[in-house]
């Protein structure tokens, strides 16, 4: 039966990877709040990265994928260049998304950095102007999971803010449904440390797009805390609280506020979040925990304790290989080889959520019509 279901969803991959066929919506677009379950037909579906389970995460590839297959969203994680513009990367550093590492010119860009509080080497976006950015191609983060799309390595390049609202534009046309924007601030206190934030660069862009209004499809998120507060007081899209399965936001530690992640889950922590956000994106051990050996354990009272604040839940990251899967799920010990991640979207849709991070955006639409939602 696992091997009959994967195989459908394969093929279902594979009928969209070449961008010909349109993947049928959860549910419909909705003019309340974007980031509910409640109030729409289905739990919101967000493309993690775009499709990066099929394509390189943060290339239009994947984003445009993503919408294909039915995804709400299209999530671009938000980093900043030299010359001020927004381009989407998973972290600054560069080195493991891109091709800079084998480009002779930028050679003597790598360096090592404290990012957070650690050191990291690599090439870091915030030394690259956006036209040098350009002469980039992006690549597979993770190739020993996912070798093939490594075969896509080189074609795509290093896609701007604005790029990825435009290409929401034209999908939303073509598709006849609204696809939405899901920006992610990445290390907020780290840029405004370097004199590069990138609250104001954003508020601009949604500004001068028409998107910075009460019912437009987007969502600014972030691990840290003070940059939504600010953000909360320009503007007027969804806000959502990241939340790790462990530690503290960053900016917390560089204030010396001694409050942690599982602090802001506490009642009074929640309470706290909801006069600045209208949504929480915890990690999934804070739905459901699991044991030392991987095993899930009961979900907790998070998913009801935040809906009682008034905030909407969409846990990240939802992804079919083994290595991300409960050891529940797993189909064998291949880390690469995908697992029953339907079984884990039944048991994390039992708890309430309001939508879903998904690597794998097609099954994730496959899921929750299964159940029901």
């Amino acid at each position: 039966m696992l091997r009959k279901r994967l195989m459908l969803a394969a093929l279902s991959a594979f009928a969209v990877l070449g961008i010909t066929s349109v993947a049928s919506p959860v549910h419909a677009a909705s003019d309340g709040p974007v980031t509910a379950g409640r109030g729409q037909d289905g739990p919101v579906i967000v493309a993690h990265r775009g499709a990066s389970g099929y394509r390189p995460e943060h290339t239009l590839a994947a984003y445009e994928l993503g919408a294909r297959m039915g995804a709400d969203y299209i999530e671009p994680d938000l980093v900043i260049t030299k010359d001020g513009v927004l381009v989407a990367r998973h972290e600054p550093e560069i080195g493991g998304t891109t091709d800079v590492s084998q480009r002779p010119e930028f050679a003597d860009r790598k360096t090592t950095k404290q990012l957070d509080g650690k050191p990291v080497t690599g090439w870091f976006a915030e030394d690259f102007t956006l036209a040098e950015l350009k002469t980039l191609r992006a690549t597979e983060r993770i190739p020993e999971l996912r070798p093939n799309n490594t075969i896509y390595d080189g074609r795509f390049e290093v896609p701007t803010l604005q790029e990825v609202i435009d290409l929401s534009k034209r999908l939303s046309k073509e598709l006849g449904r609204e696809i939405g924007v899901y920006p992610e601030t990445k290390h907020p206190t780290y840029f405004q440390q370097l004199g590069l934030p990138l609250e104001p660069p954003l508020v601009t862009t949604l500004q001068r797009n028409g998107l910075n209004r009460k019912n437009a499809k987007v969502v600014v998120q972030s691990f840290e805390v003070a940059n939504l507060k600010q953000l909360s007081k320009q503007l007027r899209v969804q806000l959502v609280q990241l939340v790790d399965s462990s530690g503290a936001p960053y900016d917390f530690v560089a204030a010396g506020d001694p409050r942690t992640y599982t602090d802001l889950m506490k009642p009074k922590g929640l309470r706290e979040i909801a006069t600045y956000a209208d949504g929480l994106g915890p990690a999934k051990d804070r739905v459901i925990p699991k044991d030392e050996n991987g095993h899930l354990l009961e979900p907790t009272t998070l998913v009801a304790d935040a809906h009682r604040a008034g905030l909407t839940v969409t846990p990240f990251t939802f992804r079919a290989e083994n290595s991300f899967l409960p050891a529940d799920f797993r189909s064998s010990e291949n880390p690469a080889e995908w697992g029953d991640i339907f079984a884990e979207y039944e048991a994390f849709l039992a708890t309430g959520i309001d939508g879903v991070f998904a690597d794998h955006p097609d099954i994730a639409v496959e899921a929750a019509k299964a159940a029901g939602r």
